[in-house]
């Protein structure tokens, strides 16, 4: 039981990073020794060193790591990335005893850092917590098993089932409010914890959404839209060049001189990639993330395009809001059969 407590804790520090490890996963270790926690750390920011390196930096008396236990919610690292091996310094630290709570899917890491470890004298403790430990990570482990984003989809509807009422889709406008101020700042917390937000052509026109984070503080996800014929205006808050933005185009965009005499904006922090719009369209979406180090996505809107991913079987969880007003008529919210 006292290997819970500890790993408890190790999720507890890990979660205080949510939003900022991207593309790495969230990672807490604690250090305890003779019954006492005499050091811990989590990995802050992608970039920054690991938990395993913050919890041993934290130990005023390095020498008690000889006789202390390590726990650590992802097995410990054992390449060089941006930052040396985690691995390397538990070894050299003589930390005598591990605790890990899940493997780590990448491959690059998959069993090797425990592997390492064992091969080194150390007692590795496997599978404490692992639920959690695994759930807490979600994302980072869905990217590397199934080779795309975790993908969560989102939207409002009326009680009557409709997600919007009909307007014109070539005409600018604001979203049509369904929901209240408790749930619009939940949807910008939720936009903090993952790595990228999309929504659709008709939506970004219809609705104007700057797709950032106001009312909460935290990561700016970056912003996606689908634009087949190039045909967005410049005026869109997308393009405020305030955060990255990414487009999807079947079109090739014009560059350099040519954009002095297009209706395109200045592309300032914005990218586009260029796909087929064809019946694959939401796998190549997800290839290209994936091929960028996405691990999660979060699409809210339009209709169209959350159905699209909903008929291919593409996404995780679906978070719906249902108001108690009614349209009457409008744009149908997306359908969700889950067969037996």
């Amino acid at each position: 039981m006292l290997h819970h407590i500890y790993m408890r804790r190790c999720l507890e520090l890990a979660s205080k990073a949510s939003g900022y490890t991207a593309p790495n996963p969230m990672v807490g270790a604690v250090i305890v020794c003779n019954g006492r926690i005499i050091g811990e750390g989590f990995h802050r920011k992608y970039g920054e060193p690991h938990a395993e390196v913050n919890a041993i930096d934290s130990v005023r008396e390095k020498k008690s790591l000889e006789k202390s236990i390590l726990y650590v919610n992802l097995e410990p690292c054992s390449f060089h990335g941006k930052t040396p091996p985690c691995v390397d310094l538990i070894i050299t630290s003589r930390i005598p005893h591990v605790v890990v709570g899940s493997t780590d899917p990448n491959p690059l890491v998959a069993g090797r850092g425990i592997e390492k470890l064992r091969a080194a004298g150390i007692e590795v403790t496997e599978h404490v917590l692992e639920e959690e430990c695994e759930r807490l990570n979600i994302r980072f482990n869905t990217f590397h098993r199934k080779h795309r984003p975790y993908i969560i989809l989102k939207w409002a509807q009326t009680a009557d089932g409709f997600i919007d009422v009909n307007r014109d889709p070539n005409s600018v406008g604001r979203p049509t409010w369904i929901t209240g101020w408790y749930e619009q700042t939940l949807v910008h917390k939720w936009r903090t914890e993952e790595q990228a937000i999309m929504v659709g052509t008709n939506t970004a026109i219809a609705d104007n959404r700057f797709l950032n984070v106001r009312r909460w503080q935290g990561h700016q996800p970056l912003r996606i839209t689908l634009d087949r014929n190039l045909r967005l205006p410049s005026s869109l808050n997308l393009f405020d060049g305030s955060q990255p933005t990414l487009v999807f185009t079947e079109k090739q965009p014009p560059v350099g001189a040519e954009l002095a005499s297009a209706h395109f904006h200045d592309i300032k922090n914005v990218q586009y990639s260029t796909i087929p719009f064809d019946e694959n369209l939401p796998n190549h979406i997800i290839n290209e993330l994936y091929n960028r180090n996405i691990i999660s996505l979060l699409i809210e809107g339009g209709a169209q395009l959350l159905q699209t991913f909903i008929d291919v079987g593409l996404w995780d969880e679906a978070r719906i809001f249902t108001g108690k007003i009614m349209f009457g008529e409008g744009v149908k919210a997306p359908e969700i059969v889950i067969s037996d």
